[in-house]
């Protein structure tokens, strides 16, 4: 992983896994907190938008992943018919949720910070798993 390059592979990878996590998140709502599916939710549009603009700054990807979270949670302010029957399907609430909450902008905060945290430290691992490989002929 070069300064400005993702791996397609791993960040697929890593989006079923957090996928996987927040619906087992939801799935198993006695043992974990609500809040915990909307770090991972935040977490996984951050892999998206890394997956989809592999050469983008992650600053940049994480101002895209904040922008678009937050336009989700404020869209949750606006109650029609049509929009209220799509939430109402489960892919349709898992992505575009039900009520605004103040507390969820948090947890997106939280989980775009897991993002960078967790590209910043990769992109540590794989820099100083490059220049310390001997050289080959």
């Amino acid at each position: 992983m070069t300064q400005n390059s993702r791996s397609r592979l791993i960040y697929g990878v890593g989006i079923i896994a957090v996928i996987g996590l927040g619906l087992a998140s939801r799935h198993y709502s006695s043992v974990f907190p609500l809040f915990i599916g909307d770090i991972l939710w935040a977490l996984m549009v951050f892999l998206g938008f890394g997956f989809i603009f592999p050469s983008v700054s992650t600053l940049r990807i994480a101002a895209a992943t904040a922008t678009f979270s937050a336009s989700i949670e404020i869209s949750q302010l606006y109650h029609a018919p049509w929009i209220d029957a799509i939430r109402h399907t489960r892919l349709g609430g898992l992505i575009l949720g039900f009520e605004f909450l103040w507390s969820d902008l948090l947890c997106y905060g939280v989980g775009i910070l897991m993002g960078i945290i967790l590209e910043n430290a990769a992109r540590h691992h794989f820099q100083r798993r490059n220049t310390n490989q001997p050289a080959t002929k």
